[in-house]
């Protein structure tokens, strides 16, 4: 009877420890919520570029958004339409810092933007609104400003070539994290052309390293590719670190 007794009072004592010891490998594990995103890209393109490919006619001298993109989901929402009356105060600031280099007129960039990761980025509470997300895209692109640091480190649009080390290291030694720069390869031709530059940020918008973080869940699914947004403007890849970068003036 005593040694039942025992046991008993022995197993009150282990079972809050098991319940603790289940919980600390849980967050062990689980690195994140499988229907959250982790990770912010916001992209960056440069207008002569993109307008090579489109043929517009950009009078516009400095990188501008192209969007802010979560790592995970694409079309969230389809019933969340995009209403601009409830971005009229970040019109003007949307109109030249974000604008649609193909219709400048015309808000469907905008809309197509809030559609396809707007929508997803919604998911947290920072962004759960239009309003939001957008003015904080706008709010990130203002606080890295691409633009004037890569003039302040003499990486300006000029007929000469640099070094991929050059315009990467500029970017990783200022913002102390790694970038994703993409270019435009044109066929047999020996230089690439600088095209997009994408900085990121994790859940509290905090600088972080571009690079694919992933949970559990996805990597024992092996669904690698759903985590990174297909956004792209056609033709732009990682930039060949081997291979001269021209980065082209306003023409």
């Amino acid at each position: 009877m005593n040694q039942f007794f025992y046991f008993r009072s022995d197993m009150r004592l282990c079972f809050p420890l098991l319940l603790c010891l289940a919980a600390a490998l849980s967050s062990a594990f689980v690195i994140s919520s499988p229907h959250m995103w982790t990770k912010l890209i916001l992209t960056h393109h440069w207008p002569s570029t993109f307008c090579s490919m489109e043929h517009c006619h950009p009078n516009i001298s400095y990188w501008t958004l192209h969007g802010l993109w979560p790592d995970k989901g694409i079309d969230c929402n389809s019933s969340w339409h995009f209403n601009s009356s409830e971005i009229e105060d970040l019109l003007p600031d949307m109109m030249k810092s974000w604008p649609d280099l193909l219709h400048p007129q015309s808000p469907g960039f905008w809309k197509y933007e809030w559609h396809k990761h707007g929508t997803c980025a919604a998911k947290a509470p920072a962004l759960d609104s239009q309003h939001k997300y957008f003015s904080k895209a706008l709010e990130l692109y203002h606080k890295v400003d691409l633009n004037s640091i890569l003039k302040k480190f003499d990486i300006i649009p000029s007929e000469k070539y640099y070094s991929f080390a050059q315009i990467e290291g500029v970017i990783e030694n200022f913002y102390s994290v790694k970038p994703k720069i993409q270019c435009l390869h044109p066929e047999n031709a020996e230089v690439q052309i600088l095209g997009q530059i994408e900085i990121c940020f994790d859940q509290d918008f905090t600088l972080l390293d571009c690079e694919r973080h992933f949970t559990m869940e996805t990597i024992s699914k092996g669904d690698w590719d759903k985590l990174v947004p297909v956004d792209r403007a056609s033709g732009f890849s990682v930039c060949d670190h081997d291979v001269p970068v021209y980065y082209p003036p306003l023409k």
